[in-house]
């Protein structure tokens, strides 16, 4: 199981993956980050700590990201980058290309880790193809550590059976209104670790009947107010106390130091259960198995 190591006041806390390699494990995310925000944006958050960029060839934000690095004057080795390749160059070569077209973009020669971005249930054959060329990546010495985003537990249960590497990570959605309970208990099972997009529930999600999302329910404001800490902050708090790594995103330079302020706070088991005890079972993303080529599929340029 993936191991929390050095969480101690005010400094990042490390995550050990499955295969030995440690990540930040509190990174920024730029998911929806416009092009041409995102320079400014990844600034911000090096400026403010992190060290871990979150990103992905289907967000059309990757050259940015490598520009903030390039801007921000620190060692390439000091920044963990993370991206996902997108269904559209699933199959073996195509997805060994897609790195290409990925570390161009960001100005790189290796990528810390690299995950496929959904799982294609009604073409598995090619997802199998591309986690194998992800395979070989890491054998060449060209990325770190590879993972999957939104596999579901019979998803990986196919993936363990055709290829050799466990995944290090599955990046799935989960926030106190949905926490995903058999994804968890999954990526637990396996070693894989949790990683949280959408960590705070940023899509912006409500209950039914109510008009509550997860920065305004009384329960989290309730233990925010008892930290002296904000709402963002608590749900943070949650998922790295409980081993998941997580990435928040915001464009806004105050929010962004303000989430990776959560390091000298801790919730106790009782307020840890009652944010569990939120979830609604309700997804704010796609349904993982209505995920196909004709209807999310999308050329990724050439860099």
């Amino acid at each position: 199981m993936p191991s929390v190591e050095g969480m101690t006041t005010h400094e990042i806390p490390f995550l050990t993956l499955n295969n030995g390699v440690e990540l930040p494990a509190l990174g920024y995310g730029v998911f929806q980050t416009p092009p041409d925000e995102t320079v400014p944006a990844v600034e911000a958050a090096l400026e403010a700590g992190y060290r871990h960029i979150d990103t992905a060839a289907a967000y059309g934000n990757e050259a940015g990201v490598g520009e903030a690095l390039r801007r921000s004057g620190l060692d390439r080795d000091d920044v963990f980058l993370e991206t996902k390749v997108w269904i559209s160059d699933y199959g073996f070569d195509a997805t060994r290309h897609a790195f290409d077209k990925s570390a161009a973009k960001l100005g790189v020669e290796t990528i810390d880790l690299l995950i496929l971005h959904q799982a294609l249930p009604s073409r598995f054959d090619l997802t199998i193809e591309a986690y194998r060329a992800l395979e070989t990546l890491v054998a060449d010495g060209k990325v770190r550590a590879i993972g999957v985003s939104n596999f579901m537990p019979d998803h990986l249960d196919r993936l363990l059976e055709s290829t050799a590497t466990v995944p290090a990570v599955n990046q799935v959605e989960v926030h106190p209104y949905f926490r995903q309970p058999d994804v968890l208990a999954a990526n637990e099972r396996n070693g894989i670790l949790t990683q949280a997009w959408s960590p705070i529930g940023g899509i912006t999600f409500y209950r039914d009947g109510e008009h509550t999302s997860t920065l305004k329910d009384p329960t989290i404001v309730a233990i925010a107010e008892e930290h002296g800490k904000s709402a963002a902050q608590v749900m943070l708090r949650w998922h790295l106390q409980q081993g998941r790594s997580a990435i928040p995103k915001s464009v806004t330079p105050h929010r962004i130091a303000e989430n990776f302020d959560v390091f000298d706070f801790e919730l106790t088991v009782a307020e840890l259960a009652a944010i569990d005890a939120l979830d609604t079972g309700v997804r704010g993303g796609p349904e993982p198995e209505d995920v196909t080529l004709e209807s999310f599929g999308r050329d990724i340029p050439e860099a």
